[in-house]
């Protein structure tokens, strides 16, 4: 049995700095990865500490390699010095002015996932997406646009804050193979975005074009959901080979559909087609199948809209455990039926071109 990521940081919490506060809480935990049985971190501390965190980290390995499901484990301390800090960036603030829409370096396409409104698995449907697409070899990036409610960091495992060299380039960090920026990894944990449209703009702005992906095969962006600025600043700022917008079966829920496709529509962009999300309910217990949401209503309305139904993925406890996790379920449970959901949604937009 694998070692979970919620496992691991309760040990973290057991070991003490030699200043009494604990190893989890202290904030010097940066990139932290579960994968498996694969345990790796950073412990990043001042250079005058170094000799005395020594302990610390022998420890914190020595203790993750004894628990059940370690395979291997990876704990190394770097040191940084204020002095030599890398120049602050400021995130947000109003967009530069741009004549027109502009590829961002190095990306060959990009993807949009929207929903009409939240609570429909929007960002469960992107970050598994993302995963499986880089799973069949694509050079994938996730870059998380719901800037008031980023959840991205957690779902993929990602910690720590993106490097800037210059004060102005922006290093993304990787998880589960998949290249990823989003803005709750320049904030602070549990610290609200407060930001009115321009600023919003602005910060989107500076992920699309100042971070440096590198060489990608697909960005795929999870937006925000509804209507709004962010919609309209992406398909203003740079093309998009299309957009796919997820939704649930119930009658509330593709109402607000209809909406986010027809401002796709409106925008110019292509709709790749719809997912339904929470499709069916099995039973962990008996096996008994359960439409809790209504059933068809998604197909019907994709017919009804002339296009496709790219997907419908099931409502299972191991999706939301697995993104709770920082593990998307096509690595949790990769032979599962959840993750084969995700994984024909990918192999569909491989094969049709889209990606």
């Amino acid at each position: 049995m694998s070692i979970t990521r919620a496992e691991v940081e309760a040990l973290l919490e057991t070991l003490t700095l030699p200043d009494g506060r604990s190893l989890g809480a202290s904030g010097l935990v940066r990139a932290l990865v579960v994968e498996g049985g694969t345990v790796r971190f950073v412990i990043e501390v001042d250079p005058a500490e170094a000799r005395a965190m020594e302990p610390v980290r022998a420890m914190a390995e020595a203790r993750l390699r004894a628990l059940p499901g370690i395979q291997a484990v990876q704990v190394a301390m770097t040191a940084h010095s204020a002095p030599k800090a890398p120049p602050t960036l400021k995130v947000g603030g109003h967009p530069t002015p741009q004549a027109g829409p502009l590829a961002v370096p190095g990306v060959a396409r990009i993807i949009a996932v929207a929903s009409g409104k939240g609570g429909v698995g929007k960002s469960t449907v992107a970050a598994n997406l993302a995963v499986a697409l880089a799973r069949e070899g694509r050079r994938t990036g996730l870059l998380d646009a719901d800037i008031y409610g980023p959840s991205q960091p957690r779902m993929m495992g990602v910690t720590g804050r993106p490097a800037s060299p210059d004060g102005k380039t922006i290093l993304p960090l990787e998880g589960h193979g998949v290249t990823m920026m989003s803005i709750g990894l320049m904030m602070r944990e549990g610290e609200a975005v407060v930001w009115r449209g321009p600023m919003l703009m602005g910060a989107l702005q500076q992920m699309l074009f100042q971070v440096k992906w590198g060489d990608l095969d697909v960005l795929v962006v999870d937006l925000p959901p509804g209507t709004g600025d962010v919609q309209l600043t992406l398909c203003q700022k740079t093309p998009l080979a299309g957009a796919i917008v997820v939704c649930t079966p119930q009658d509330v829920a593709l109402l607000d559909a209809r909406k986010g496709i027809d401002m796709f529509r409106k925008l110019g962009t292509p709709i790749f087609g719809l997912v339904e999300n929470m499709s069916t309910h099995l039973c962990s217990n008996c096996g008994h199948e359960e439409h809790i949401f209504g059933h068809g209503g998604v197909a019907r309305e994709a017919e009804a809209l002339g296009v496709p139904l790219l997907a419908e993925i099931p409502l299972h406890i191991d999706i939301r455990r697995s993104g709770d996790a920082g593990v998307p379920v096509v690595v949790a449970a990769p032979e599962g039926p959840q993750a084969r959901a995700f994984r024909d949604l990918a192999r569909g937009l491989i094969a049709s071109g889209a990606v």
